[in-house]
């Protein structure tokens, strides 16, 4: 079954540091756009990290710029979401996604625009929990 596998979640306190994986089970990531998308209680899902090979550029949202750093080791299938300085309000659930059509603009959008792009493979999600 092709899928995206997410791990690496959990609680931190103000300050601290997780790094979030994402991988590819039955397929490869090789000419797969990919991000990282958040989802807090109330709120649309966000695009906040994306990766696209074709335009061989990284996008991050404002929010997150200098802290999350995306990264792919393509000898494990495995792409990454280093989140440092984590703050109360990153608290949310995290999904990783990856999509052949998707380009970096995509990122960003409304909830009903991320998922009418973003629809090759979704994570199953996992939680980050920032409190002190």
């Amino acid at each position: 079954e092709e899928k995206l596998v997410e791990s690496g979640g959990g609680s931190v306190q103000p300050g601290g540091s997780l790094r979030l994986s994402c991988a590819a089970r039955g397929f490869t990531f090789e000419d797969y756009t990919i991000g990282w998308f958040r989802q807090s209680p109330g709120k649309e899902r966000e695009g906040i990290s994306c990766f696209s090979p074709s335009e061989r550029n990284t996008y991050y949202a404002d929010s997150v710029k200098g802290r999350f750093t995306v990264s792919i080791d393509g000898a494990a299938n495995t792409m990454y979401l280093q989140m440092n300085g984590l703050k109360a309000e990153d608290t949310a659930e995290y999904f990783c996604a990856a999509d052949r059509t998707a380009q970096l603009d995509d990122c960003t959008g409304s909830f009903y625009d991320i998922l009418q792009i973003w629809n090759d493979y979704w994570g199953q999600g996992t939680q980050v929990t920032v409190s002190s």
